[in-house]
C-alpha cells in the first residue's frame, strides 16, 4: 500500500512509481522512486520503511553508487540531486548540467526535464555521470544530445535523432563492484549508437549494420541474386575507402550470437535509390544486410544556393536529384540512372582515381503534339504523341557545357535543362564514376517529362530511354544522339491507329506553343497569337497586342499555380486512399516519399494517359520474318500493348567503333497485347534463357600495352547463351509480359506458340523472368495481391498465392523479383520486406536465421574481503522465495495476482521462445554441468576409499600389535 511506503498518515498520493531497484550490497533493501519527488528505502525484512528522501521537483530516473551509500536521482527542471542513504533531510549535492549559474546564491535557470541518468564508478578515477536531455529552454532547435560527465569535464554529444533509451556497457555484470564502464549504447529513434568512453572526445563506434537504409527515403530498388561472385568484394574494396574518419579504432564491442550457415551460397546485391539522388548498392547474400558502397549522383550538379537561383527546377518541389530508375548490368559494371529531373547519369566502375576536366553533357528535345487516336475495332485509347516541325528530325549534336539559350523569342524557356552541370573540374573516387550525362531539355515554355523506362547495353554502347513523348538512345562510347523519335513515328506504314488531327483552334503553333495553350486556360483565335516581328500583317496595334500579350502571361500564372495546388491535393489524397483494383498503373498515384514530381501544368495529368514507352529490351535476335540469322536490336514496349523492333548496324569493335556510326532504324515489326508490356526476355529453343550481350568489365583508366590493344580490336561482345549459335540460329522464342497477359513468340516466324490470359479483373504490377530450380519461369505480382508464376516457354501455371493486397503505390514501384525464388519491396517508408517462394530456402530457412543467444561463462564474482565480511559492509544475499513463498508469508489474498503456470511449465515457454538451436545449448550445458558434478562425486568416492583403505590398515596393526599380549600387560 503506498500510504505504508510514505507515511500512514498521509493523504496525497504519491504518483506512479517510476523507479524500483535493490540495493547493491544488500539485496534486502529495495528503493522505490515515485514520480511526485519521494524515494522510499524499504526493508523487506520487517516490511517497513527505513528512510524516506523527499524532493520538490518530480523524479525520472534513480541509479546506484556500486556501494550501495549513495544514490542519485534526475529530476523534471534539470537537476541531478545526490543523496547519502543514512541522510534522508537533504542532498549531498544538487548538479544543474546545462543550467546557467546564477549569482547572488540564486538557483540556476530551469532546464527541460533529465529523462535518464546512470552512475558508473571506477577504480582508478572519477565516476561517470551519464544523463539524456535537461538542455535549457534557450537552446530551440537543438538536436537531442546525452551528455557525460567525467569529474571536472561535461562532454555534449548531440543525436540525429530522438534519443529513446540508453545503455552503459560495463566490465562487470555486478553491481556491487567498481563498473569500469567502456561504451554507452544509444538507442535512437532511427538508428543505433555506440560512444567510446575510454577515448578522448567519446568518438562512436563505427556501426557493421545498416541501421539507415532510409538516411534519405528509398525512391526505387532492384535486387540482383546469383551476381558474378568478384562483384560483392569489388564494391567493399571501393566501398572501404568511403569510410569517414573520426570512428573509434576499437572494434564493435557488442558480439554475441552466430551467424546462420545456410545452404544457399550464391551473392545477392540490393541496389536502392534515394530521394537525394544518392545510390547505395548492399550485400544481401543469405540472410544478411551490408552496405557495400554508396554513390552519389548529385555532385554532377551545381547546388543550388536559393530559391531565385534555381528557376529552372519548376517541375519538382523538392529533391530535384531524386533516383527514379536504375538500370545494371552486373557483369560489365556498368550503371545507369534516372532521376526525377528528367535527367540521365551513365557510370562506369574503376578502381582509379580521376580527376574529370569536363564532364560530357548531352541535351535531348522530347516533346510532341498530341493527336486524337482511334483504334481500329472502334475503342479510343489515349491520345497519342505526334512530332512538333518535321516528321524525320536530325540527331541532336553532343553539348560539352549546358546550353545559354534560356527562353524562346515569345519569352519562353526553351533548350534549357532542370538541373545545371557543374563546369568546374570533378574529383571522382574509386568506384563509379561519372561517363555520360543527358538532360531533356525544356521546350516553348513547356518541361520535360519524366522518364519511364530505361535500358544500358555495354557490349553495343548503347543507352536508351523514354516517356510519354517519345524514345531517345544515345552512342555513350560517341557521345552522340541517335534516336530521338515521337512513338508514332516508330510505327511508320504500319500504324494500327487512324490518327487524325485535332481542331485548328486546338492546334498549337510550334513557335508559339504556350500563347495558344488551352491546358493554360486561355484559348487564342490563330491570328492573334502572332508576334509582330515574325514578319506577317497583325490586325490590332503593338499596344494592344502587348496588352493581350500582358494579359495572357497573368492567366497562365495564374493556372500554373493552380495547377501545381491541385497536383498537390491529388497526390495528398492518393497517400490517404488505398488504391482500388480497377486503376491502372499509368495512372501514377503518387507517394510523398517515391515521386515527388509536380508538373507545372494540368496537361500533366492528360500526358499520364499517353502511349508511354513502358518496357526496353537489348537483344541478339530476329528482327523481321525474312531474317536467316540474329542480329542486335531494341525491342521497345509501350503503355498501349504495342512492341517494335528497332535494328541496329553496329561497326567493327576496337578502333573503328568510336569512329564509325551506328545505324539505326525501326524494323516494321509490331507485335500487340492486352494492357501494357511490362517485360520482355529471350529464349533459344532448349527454353534456356539468352541474356543481352555484355561487355565484361575491365578497368578503363589504366593505359593497355600494345598485346592488350591486339587483344581489345579483336574480342567480339560475349553473349552468355548456354546453347551453341547453330542453335541460335534455327529458333528462338519471345516472352513478353503485359499487364493482362503474357505471350510466347516463336522467331523469326512471329507466329504466337503460347498464350496465357494472366488476370481479367486485375492487373500486373510487376513481371519478371527469373531463373529457379534449374528452368527459367515467369513470376508476376498482381494489383489484387496474388503472386504467380508460369513455366516457360509453355506458360503452364505453377504457383498462385494471395499474399499481399495493394494499399500504397509505394509497393507496387518497389517490387521486384529475382532468381532463386526471391523477391523484395518495400513495406513502408522505412522498411525493406525480402519474401521468397521457394521451397528449398524454406526449408533452409532455421539454419539461415542462426543464433541470437550464445550461452557464456559467467564472470566471478567480487572478493567479499575480511574486513568487509567481518563488520557487515560486504554484499548480503537474501533469499526472496524464502521472505515472499506461502511457508513464512502464508497464501496471497485473492485481490493479488498470482502467477499460474501454462503448459509444460517455465521449461515449456523457455523452449518455445528460443527454438531448437536454444535446446539444444541449453541440454549441452547441462550435460557439462552434470559431468562436472559426476566427476566431483567421483573424486570424493575415491577420497573416501582412500580414507577407508588407511583405516583398515592402522586397525590391523593395532590388532596384531596386541594380538599375543596377556590382559596384565596392559
Amino acid at each position: 500500500m503506498w500510504n505504508k511506503a510514505i507515511e500512514l498518515s498521509s493523504k496525497s498520493h504519491p504518483g506512479p512509481v517510476v523507479h524500483i531497484s535493490d540495493n547493491p550490497m544488500d539485496e534486502g533493501k529495495l528503493l522505490i522512486g515515485f514520480e511526485s519527488g519521494t524515494v522510499v528505502l524499504w526493508d523487506l525484512k520487517s516490511k517497513k520503511a527505513d528512510y524516506r528522501y523527499t524532493y520538490d521537483e518530480a523524479i525520472h530516473s534513480v541509479a546506484w553508487h556500486h556501494e550501495g551509500k549513495q544514490f542519485i536521482c534526475s529530476h523534471s527542471d534539470g537537476t541531478l540531486t545526490i543523496w547519502n542513504v543514512r541522510s534522508p533531510a537533504k542532498p549531498v549535492q544538487t548538479i544543474t548540467p546545462h543550467g546557467k549559474q546564477l549569482k547572488d546564491g540564486k538557483k540556476p535557470e530551469p532546464c527541460k526535464p533529465i529523462l535518464k541518468v546512470e552512475f558508473k564508478t571506477t577504480r582508478s578515477g572519477e565516476p561517470f555521470i551519464i544523463l539524456s536531455g535537461g538542455l535549457s529552454y534557450d537552446t530551440v532547435g537543438r538536436r537531442p544530445c546525452l551528455t557525460v560527465m567525467h569529474g571536472k569535464s561535461t562532454a555534449v554529444l548531440e543525436m540525429d535523432y530522438s534519443i529513446v533509451d540508453f545503455l552503459t556497457l560495463c566490465e562487470t555484470p555486478y553491481p556491487n563492484d567498481f563498473q569500469e564502464p567502456y561504451a554507452v549504447v544509444v538507442l535512437l529513434e532511427k538508428d543505433l549508437v555506440l560512444i567510446d568512453l575510454a577515448q578522448n572526445g567519446y568518438p562512436i563506434f563505427e556501426n557493421p549494420y545498416p541501421l539507415s537504409i532510409h538516411e534519405s527515403p528509398v525512391t526505387c530498388c532492384e535486387y540482383f541474386a546469383d551476381c558474378p561472385v568478384d562483384l560483392i568484394p569489388a564494391l567493399y574494396s571501393v566501398g572501404a575507402r568511403q569510410k569517414r574518419q573520426g570512428y573509434s579504432k576499437k572494434e564493435w564491442p557488442i558480439n554475441g550470437g552466430n551467424w546462420g550457415l545456410g545452404a544457399q551460397s550464391y551473392p545477392e546485391i540490393i541496389i536502392t535509390g534515394h530521394a537525394d539522388g544518392s545510390v547505395k548498392f548492399w550485400d544481401a547474400s543469405a540472410i544478411t544486410l551490408q552496405v557495400l558502397y554508396k554513390l552519389k549522383t548529385s555532385k554532377v550538379f551545381e547546388k543550388s544556393r536559393n530559391k531565385d537561383d534555381r528557376p529552372n527546377t519548376d517541375i519538382v518541389d523538392e529533391d530535384p536529384y531524386a533516383i527514379q530508375i536504375i538500370s545494371w548490368c552486373p557483369e560489365s559494371r556498368m550503371l545507369c540512372i534516372a532521376g526525377v529531373s528528367a535527367h540521365v547519369i551513365i557510370y562506369r566502375f574503376s578502381k582509379q582515381e580521376v580527376i574529370t576536366e569536363v564532364i560530357p553533357m548531352l541535351e535531348v528535345r522530347l516533346l510532341y503534339e498530341i493527336n486524337d487516336v482511334e483504334t481500329p475495332e472502334g475503342e479510343q485509347p489515349p491520345p497519342l504523341p505526334t512530332p512538333v516541325g518535321g516528321s524525320n528530325p536530325q540527331p541532336i549534336p553532343p553539348q560539352s557545357h549546358p546550353s545559354t539559350s534560356s527562353s524562346s523569342s515569345d519569352g519562353l524557356r526553351d533548350n534549357v535543362p532542370c538541373l545545371k552541370v557543374k563546369n568546374s573540374p570533378l574529383k571522382q573516387s574509386p568506384g563509379y564514376q561519372t561517363e555520360l550525362v543527358i538532360q531533356l531539355v525544356w521546350v516553348g515554355g513547356e518541361p520535360p517529362q519524366q522518364i519511364t523506362s530505361l535500358a544500358v547495353n555495354s557490349s553495343y554502347g548503347l543507352v536508351v530511354f523514354g516517356n510519354c513523348n517519345g524514345i531517345a538512345m544515345v552512342d555513350y562510347l560517341q557521345k552522340a544522339v541517335l534516336l530521338n523519335l515521337g512513338t508514332i513515328e516508330l510505327y511508320g506504314s504500319n500504324d494500327p491507329y487512324r490518327r487524325e488531327p485535332r481542331s485548328p483552334r486546338k492546334s498549337r503553333q510550334p513557335s508559339g506553343a504556350g500563347l495558344c495553350d488551352i491546358s493554360e486556360g486561355t484559348v487564342v483565335p490563330e491570328d492573334r497569337c502572332k508576334s509582330p516581328t515574325s514578319g506577317s500583317s497583325s490586325p490590332h496595334n503593338s499596344d494592344d497586342e502587348q496588352k493581350m500579350n500582358n494579359f495572357i502571361e497573368k492567366v497562365k500564372t495564374k493556372s500554373r499555380k493552380f495547377s501545381k495546388m491541385v497536383a498537390n491535393d491529388i497526390a495528398k489524397m492518393s497517400r490517404k486512399l488505398s488504391l482500388p483494383t480497377d486503376l491502372k498503373p499509368d495512372l501514377d498515384v503518387k507517394d510523398n516519399s517515391f515521386s515527388r514530381s509536380r508538373s507545372s501544368s494540368v496537361t500533366s495529368i492528360d500526358k499520364e494517359s499517353r502511349e508511354a514507352i513502358s518496357a526496353l529490351h537489348f537483344c541478339e535476335t530476329f528482327t523481321r520474318k525474312t531474317d536467316s540469322s540474329p542480329s542486335p536490336c531494341l525491342w521497345v514496349g509501350t503503355t498501349l500493348g504495342t512492341v517494335l523492333v528497332i535494328a541496329l548496324n553496329l561497326p567493327p569493335g576496337g578502333e573503328q567503333r568510336l569512329l564509325q556510326p551506328v545505324i539505326v532504324s525501326p524494323s516494321g515489326t509490331i507485335l500487340r497485347l492486352k494492357g501494357a508490356i511490362l517485360r520482355m526476355a529471350f529464349l533459344d529453343t532448349t527454353g534456356c534463357l539468352i541474356p543481352p550481350a555484355y561487355e565484361p568489365w575491365r578497368e578503363h583508366n589504366v593505359p593497355e600495352e600494345k598485346d592488350e590493344k591486339e587483344k581489345l580490336k579483336k574480342r567480339r561482345p560475349v553473349s552468355v547463351s548456354p546453347s551453341s549459335s547453330q542453335e541460335i540460329s534455327e529458333n528462338q522464342y519471345a516472352v513478353i509480359c503485359s499487364e493482362k497477359q503474357a505471350k510466347v513468340i516463336s522467331l523469326p516466324t512471329q507466329n504466337c506458340a503460347y498464350k496465357q490470359n494472366i488476370t481479367e479483373t486485375s492487373f500486373v504490377l510487376r513481371g519478371d523472368i527469373v531463373a529457379l530450380s534449374n528452368s527459367i519461369c515467369l513470376a508476376c505480382f498482381c494489383a489484387n495481391g496474388h503472386i504467380m508464376t508460369f513455366s516457360l516457354p509453355s506458360l503452364r501455371p505453377l504457383l498462385d498465392v494471395y499474399y499481399l493486397p495493394l494499399t500504397n503505390m509505394r509497393i507496387a514501384r518497389t517490387f521486384c523479383f529475382t532468381n532463386n525464388g526471391q523477391a523484395l519491396y518495400l513495406v513502408s517508408p522505412t522498411e525493406i520486406q525480402r519474401l521468397t517462394y521457394s521451397q528449398e530456402t524454406c526449408e533452409n530457412l532455421q539454419e539461415m536465421l542462426g543464433e541470437l543467444f550464445t550461452p557464456v561463462e559467467t564472470p566471478e564474482a567480487p572478493n567479499r574481503g575480511f574486513f568487509k565480511g567481518l563488520f557487515g559492509g560486504g554484499a548480503q544475499s537474501l533469499d526472496r522465495e524464502e521472505l515472499f513463498g506461502e511457508s513464512s508469508s502464508g497464501k496471497a489474498s485473492r485481490s493479488l495476482a498470482q502467477h499460474i503456470p501454462g503448459p509444460g511449465g517455465i521449461e515449456g515457454v523457455k523452449g518455445a521462445a528460443s527454438g531448437v538451436v536454444g535446446e539444444l545449448a541449453r541440454a549441452r550445458l547441462a550435460l557439462d554441468e552434470r559431468g562436472q558434478k559426476l566427476g566431483d562425486l567421483e573424486e570424493r568416492t575415491a577420497a573416501m576409499l582412500s580414507s577407508a583403505e588407511s583405516f583398515s590398515k592402522h586397525a590391523h596393526e593395532i590388532m596384531l600389535k596386541y594380538k599375543d599380549k596377556k590382559w596384565y600387560q596392559f
